[in-house]
């Protein structure tokens, strides 16, 4: 998942041109033959070891919190709609990388010698500086109503689930009970997130080592229904796919106009972003997939999970029935918010998100 802020651009604009641009025309080509299936590839590693997480951890203890985070994630989102997304991504960047402990937050030290973060390295450093500012919001609202007890892991988790609520996606319980982690390793981060140009074998093998499959793989996929991608991300399918000099001929050639529009192949913006999902950028909907078998699929990642043969069906299910999307979606952010938990001494409560105790 790669999202990102608009910079100096005029984002909504830039999304009406792409919609009208492309809106309504999706059936009327069709399709280039598909790319003949290949063999799994996946490692059969050990699945990362789950904990046991409850609705009512805080029970007792801090029994508002959910309606607490939902306050701050509300006003956020009515102030800045790109919130949603940016939680959204920073919830599975931390997940991903050794797991669901808010590691992701922690912020550099300063010190010209300090050890780096995970928010240093190349994979985060986009990660918009609003969606840490509304964990820190929603941690500094439930301190001075529950002080000490609630982890930033858990309101991580709260925030991403409203994120998803609001843009329209569906409501569910989350399951609390996460300790933060003590520290933040820039190391571990290489390998653990995918990328904007995996293959579906790549992907695979990611998601394998947290212990989720294809489904997972194509249900919280279906995140980039909001969002936004930077142009640095995609420009080799516009330009030159592969080595070839020219555009990669699964994206639909009116795609390829458009985004050429807001990403020349040189001189452009390094902060210039379109949306993941050029009908319905602004919903948590089904669209997504409906883009992908209609080669409108901005990232090289998104669009392989339709042209190869293991996850095509998946793609065609969860495009055909939304509630099925949802569904299949709650599921999957369960499993990821359960990966690699940290529990007991293991684990910290902080004060302030960014700082480790």
């Amino acid at each position: 998942m790669t999202m990102g802020s608009s910079g100096g651009i005029c984002f909504r604009t830039l999304v009406l041109l792409l919609v009208a641009y492309l809106g309504g025309m999706r059936a009327r080509e069709a399709p280039l033959p598909l790319p003949s299936a290949r063999s799994a590839g996946v490692n059969n590693r050990r699945a990362p070891e789950r904990h046991g997480l409850s609705l009512d951890f805080y029970g007792k203890t801090c029994p508002a919190v959910d309606h607490i985070v939902a306050n701050v994630t509300a006003e956020r989102f009515r102030d800045h709609p790109a919130t949603g997304p940016a939680v959204l991504r920073l919830f599975h960047n931390d997940c991903f990388v050794e797991g669901c402990d808010a590691s992701i937050l922690i912020a550099p030290s300063g010190k010209a010698a300090g050890e780096k973060v995970e928010r240093d390295m190349e994979e985060n450093r986009n990660l918009p500086q609003y969606g840490f500012d509304t964990v820190e919001m929603a941690k500094a609202a439930v301190e001075s109503k529950c002080p000490g007890v609630v982890s930033c892991a858990d309101i991580l988790a709260l925030a991403a689930r409203d994120a998803v609520q609001l843009a329209g996606g569906p409501y569910y319980e989350v399951k609390k009970g996460r300790k933060d982690s003590k520290v933040s390793l820039a190391g571990k981060v290489r390998g653990s997130l995918p990328h904007a140009n995996s293959t579906v074998d790549e992907l695979l093998r990611v998601f394998a080592g947290k212990g989720l499959g294809a489904g997972d793989l194509v249900a919280l996929s279906g995140a980039h229904t909001i969002g936004f991608a930077h142009c640095a991300h995609f420009l080799g399918r516009l330009y030159d796919f592969r080595g070839t000099r020219r555009p990669d001929p699964f994206m639909d050639a009116r795609l390829v106009k458009a985004l050429r529009m807001t990403c020349p192949y040189t001189g452009g913006s390094a902060r210039a972003v379109v949306p993941f999902d050029v009908s319905t950028p602004f919903q948590f909907d089904h669209a997504y997939y409906a883009n992908l078998q209609a080669r409108l699929g901005v990232l090289g990642s998104d669009q392989a999970l339709f042209l190869d043969a293991r996850t095509r069906p998946l793609v065609q299910e969860l495009g055909a029935d939304k509630a099925r999307f949802f569904r299949a979606f709650v599921a999957s952010m369960d499993r990821m918010g359960s990966i690699r938990v940290k529990k007991g001494k293991k684990g910290e409560v902080r004060k302030i998100c960014s700082q480790h105790l």
